[in-house]
């Protein structure tokens, strides 16, 4: 409820700062767009400081009682997220890539698919390490 508290005043502020800027077409609009973006960053941060903190206690009154590491949790769903990502912008590139080059060569097909599949790899990987954490947890 905290959280929300500190998200929906920095949201308004910055809706508010794109509205402004929407109607500014002089040279100072990206100096209001470079305030906006800091102060988007500083909201951020406190949000994440608030989240933090807060699966620190989670954490610290689950260790107490034998429940889940919140930290790893937060690490899992990071070694996820980065490596879905990654590996989305690898597969877009190498299957893009790959349908150029099975256009013109229709036999390369199952080497194209190697190269898709190992860039897919990469989601597997977060996978994995996620697993590894939520076990260590």
């Amino acid at each position: 409820m905290l959280t929300w508290l500190i998200v929906l005043p920095v949201l308004v502020a910055v809706l508010a700062a794109v509205r402004l800027l929407r109607r500014r077409r002089t040279r100072h609009a990206f100096r209001w767009l470079l305030l906006t973006n800091l102060a988007l960053l500083a909201g951020a941060g406190v949000v994440l400081a608030t989240a933090l903190a807060g699966s620190a206690q989670a954490s610290a009154q689950a260790a107490a009682s034998g429940g889940v590491n919140g930290s790893a949790l937060i690490g899992a769903a990071i070694a996820v997220a980065g490596a879905s990502i990654g590996a989305a912008i690898a597969v877009a590139y190498t299957g893009a890539a790959a349908l150029a080059a099975l256009s013109e060569r229709p036999e390369m097909f199952g080497r194209a698919i190697v190269i898709v599949g190992l860039a897919e790899g990469i989601a597997v990987y977060g996978l994995v390490v996620a697993i590894l954490l939520i076990g260590k947890a």
